[in-house]
Formats: C-alpha cells, structure tokens, sequence
C-alpha cells in the first residue's frame, strides 16, 4: 500500500458507508483527523501516522487480512455462489470489505483447514503448481488400507483420468475390523475415528463395509478431489475428509466447523518464513 490514500477512500474501505454517506459525514463534521475536524474528503492521510476519528470512534486501518477457518460441510469454497453458502458469508462484515478470498479449494463436503486472504501475491506462492506446498489430510476410509497402499502411494498412482500423482506418504491410524490387538498408536487414534464415523454424510455406509480406516494423508499438489481420487485408484473410498494442515498452518483444535479466526503473529511468520525459505 502507498503511503498516502484519500480520506473517504479509506472509510469506504472498512466499511463504514457508502462513497456518498461517508462524504456527508465529513462535511457535517463527523470526522477527526489528528484531533482537527476536516471538511475534505478528499483529503490524503497516512492511515499509519494520522488518528482518524469517527463520530468519537478511533478508526484502525488496514488492508490485509488473514483468517484461519475451520471449513464445515455443505458450505462452499468460493467468494460468492448463486445456491450455496461461502467460506466468506461465514466471515464478519468489518473482513469481507477487506474482499478476501479462499487460498485454493475443498471439496463441498470436505471439513478442515481453509485459509482467507486478501493477499494475492502469498495465494499465489501457496497455490502454485511448482511449489508443491504439502496438505495434510485425515480420512475415515472404507476398506483395509495397508502397507501395498501406502507403497502405491508414495511411488504414485494412476488417477482416472490417466494422470500420475506425485509420491504422497500415507499412514494408518486405526482400523475398525477388530482384527488382532490394535496398538497403542491405534488406541490413541481410536476415540478420533468415533467422532469421524459420527460425521459420514449417509450412515449406512459405514455398515456397508466390514473395514473402516482412520488415515492420513500428505499431498504435494492439488488436482480436482485428489485425495478421493487416490483412494479409488487402489479400490477404497473415502466416506470423510478433513485437512488438517497446508504447508507450516495447522487446524486449529479449539474451532468447531464453521468457527474461524484471524492468524497470530507467529503463524503469519511462520508463512513469511516458509515462503522465504520453503518456496523460493
């Protein structure tokens, strides 16, 4: 951002009115800036070294934003859709004039990590084909995943349409076939995979199959409903998906589906970091 920007441009873009309805506030004397009520909306401030005053409210400027949403099922990843709910109708109003958007996609009922922003140049770095950032998945899967599985993966498989994927390193967490003694990995992942069996769209899959895997996942690329994809490619499918992290973010533990919040000041280093060393 320049140093300097018009005074109504500024209001306008936290929200606080329309261009009109913010220019008959200053010329009735609604604002302050550096304690002298001014009459010129047209007026250039630097929003970091003047105090602007609303109608006795200090105004606190900027123009990036950085939130961390835990995506719920049946809301889509998008800016705006005709149908659905968005990632950005979940937001509050003093984000959205930021006109933030989501940092790549999940699947409609996919839940998990999503990332906003309104900064264009760190979407693209995050987003890039080249960089291949890592996601991380968790999946409750119908079917014995297994040690040829996770080989299969990491060499690369063969996605419906004829494309290849790059290495992805799959774990399996629990198993739910009550074959053998689980260990105590299997144990800790046990309760996690309850509550994921709790979330599966139509129940009666899970009666369906015999065995059910609570797995994760990590991809270096995203092509369209890859982790699914993936999984049909060795004969399993995927019942539910959450990401839990992308590239140094991770999944908030504290936030329901649907919560959200904006990143500390250590996740947005952590990225700046990453960028810096991760994906030059």
């Amino acid at each position: 951002m320049k140093a300097t920007i018009r005074l109504d441009k500024m209001l306008g873009n936290l929200g606080y009115g329309t261009r009109s309805g913010i220019k008959l506030l200053i010329k009735q004397g609604a604002v302050t800036v550096n304690g002298i009520a001014v009459k010129d909306h047209g007026m250039q401030i630097n929003p970091n070294l003047d105090e602007v005053v609303l109608d006795g409210e200090k105004i606190q400027y900027r123009d990036t934003v950085y939130v961390l949403l835990h995506k719920p099922a049946g809301v889509v990843s998008a800016t705006e859709d005709h149908r659905d709910r968005t990632v950005i109708d979940l937001l509050d109003a003093d984000l959205t004039v930021l006109s933030p958007f989501p940092v790549g996609r999940l699947d409609k009922d996919t839940e998990g990590l999503l990332l906003i922003t309104n900064d264009g140049k760190l979407s693209h770095e995050l987003l890039s084909p080249r960089k291949h950032v890592p996601k991380t998945y968790r999946a409750l899967v119908a079917g014995a995943v297994g040690a040829d599985d996770a080989d299969a993966f990491l060499q690369g498989v063969t996605l419906d349409d004829g494309y290849v994927t790059m290495p992805a390193q799959l774990k399996v967490l629990a198993k739910s076939n009550g074959e053998g003694a689980p260990t105590a990995d299997e144990e800790a992942f046990a309760g996690e995979m309850t509550s994921a069996k709790k979330l599966v769209p139509q129940q009666e899959e899970l009666v369906a199959h015999e065995t059910l895997c609570w797995i994760e996942l990590t991809i270096h690329e995203g092509k369209f409903h890859q982790v699914k994809r993936m999984f049909e490619a060795v004969g399993k499918k995927v019942l539910y998906l959450r990401r839990i992290s992308m590239g140094p973010l991770k999944l908030d533990p504290t936030l329901a589906p649907g919560e959200w919040r904006e990143l500390t000041e250590e996740e947005l280093e952590s990225l700046r970091n990453y960028r810096k060393d991760g994906l030059e």
